[in-house]
């Protein structure tokens, strides 16, 4: 069934799809569409609540999901601060049904106090972090995102910058997926406490992990090389598609789509680098994309010259 959707309203959408169990979240545009379109389109199987914060709302899907439920969280990016505390210690207790934080993030910043890139948080805490580029990418994430937390246990967040929650676009939604019941929570202190012996061996693990993460999203279809020649153009979410309007008609340009910016898809970054003169950087906020293409550039020896944020060329 097609529906014409706002982007919010899609990842409200995919996560039913999913089987999500519980949405929990705090609102503040650009994110609070998400969780009222989830309440509207729920089954009565699925629970959904205002939190009193975002700390609070993470908890909440936190014990559901120790039990085995798929949960989903939202807020906007300054809400990730007052849930920092549960997120860094979920990073290293690690989940047991699928878990989504979705933070959006508002460039500009139109309705918020401060301009902060999630993008630093997933690497301050080690998560997986998509970033969607239009509201049928987000839908498509959110899929995958759940099926990447069950795989390696551990939260993944969703990162839609402003343009992408209130855009709209058709989506087609497939009938939803049948899941079992969540199992319910199985006492185990060697798991579900975090003691310091346990964040040492987590850490380890979790270093381990996103090392393999990097190779595999490095050949997934959210990270995209197109067109050739000897200059390229580097971009991720809202700003892949910037780019595109202004594309149409030059030749001989190579373009990286980063839908995954942690881990960064490396190998993937060697293969579009290798051969060019010099790659321009577009993103919203930070250069996050452009220093992780100057240090691929030290590390693999490569002399191709990195314009964006830093270097001036791009504001």
């Amino acid at each position: 069934m097609k529906e014409l959707l706002m982007g919010n309203e899609a990842i409200a959408a995919a996560a039913l799809c999913a089987g999500v169990n519980l949405v929990s979240g705090y609102p503040g545009t650009p994110s609070t569409e998400i969780l009222e379109a989830a309440t509207r389109r729920k089954g009565e199987d699925v629970y959904v609540e205002w939190s009193v914060n975002e700390k609070a709302a993470l908890e909440v899907a936190a014990g559901a999901s120790y039990t085995g439920g798929r949960t989903m969280v939202t807020m906007k990016q300054v809400g990730l601060n007052v849930a920092s505390d549960p997120l860094m210690s979920l990073a290293y207790i690690g989940v047991k049904g699928g878990m989504v934080i979705v933070v959006a993030d508002d460039p500009g910043p139109i309705s918020s106090q401060t301009e902060q890139d999630t993008r630093h948080f997933a690497s301050f805490s080690k998560l997986p972090v998509f970033d969607p580029s239009s509201p049928e990418e987000a839908f498509k994430m959110v899929f995958e995102a759940f099926e990447l937390s069950e795989e390696y246990s551990t939260p993944v967040i969703l990162r839609p910058t402003t343009r992408v929650c209130h855009a709209c676009a058709v989506i087609d939604i497939p009938e939803k997926k049948h899941r079992d019941s969540p199992d319910g929570f199985i006492k185990d202190s060697s798991k579900w406490v975090i003691f310091p012996r346990l964040s040492y061996i987590r850490h380890s693990e979790i270093e381990k992990r996103n090392s393999l993460l990097s190779d595999r999203l490095s050949e997934h279809d959210f990270n995209q090389i197109t067109g050739d020649g000897k200059k390229g153009i580097a971009c991720g979410g809202i700003s892949y598609n910037y780019a595109m309007e202004t594309v149409p008609g030059l030749d001989n340009l190579k373009i990286f789509k980063i839908g995954t910016p942690f881990p960064f898809p490396e190998k993937a970054a060697v293969e579009f680098l290798n051969g060019l003169d010099e790659v321009l950087v577009t993103e919203e906020l930070d250069p996050v994309i452009e220093r992780e293409l100057v240090y691929v550039c030290g590390k693999y020896n490569l002399n191709t010259v990195i314009k964006g944020k830093l270097t001036g060329h791009v504001k």
